[in-house]
């Protein structure tokens, strides 16, 4: 487990399509799509060493609050994702409502 004693470097990488938070030589990566005005976040991977230290919801609360500075509807493909922002509930309102299924874990169809 690695012990966090700074905050890594995050940024949006547009090329590529991901977010990367860079820490002592090591990234974590969250993976999108992109058609404006929906950002779809499709996965997110963080080296082992990087485990257990806030990392990944450190990654994710920075692609939420630029999605949502620029507009941007999110949706969740990421079950990482999906669980931050249902942990979060501050941040639901960038999931549009035919997406919220994503944060609450139903099935499309189902009632809530």
């Amino acid at each position: 487990m690695m012990q966090m004693t700074d905050e890594p470097d995050i940024s949006n990488d547009t090329q590529a399509k991901q977010f990367t938070a860079r820490m002592n030589a090591e990234t974590a990566v969250l993976d999108y799509q992109f058609k404006a005005p929906v950002i779809i976040f499709t996965s997110t991977e963080v080296p082992e060493s990087m485990r257990g230290g806030g990392v990944a919801g450190r990654l994710v609360r920075a692609a939420l609050e630029q999605s949502r500075d620029q507009g941007y509807e999110v949706v969740p493909l990421c079950p990482f994702v999906a669980g931050w922002i249902r942990r979060h509930p501050e941040f639901q309102d960038v999931v549009p409502t035919r997406f919220r299924y994503l944060i609450r874990g139903d099935l499309p169809g189902r009632n809530a």
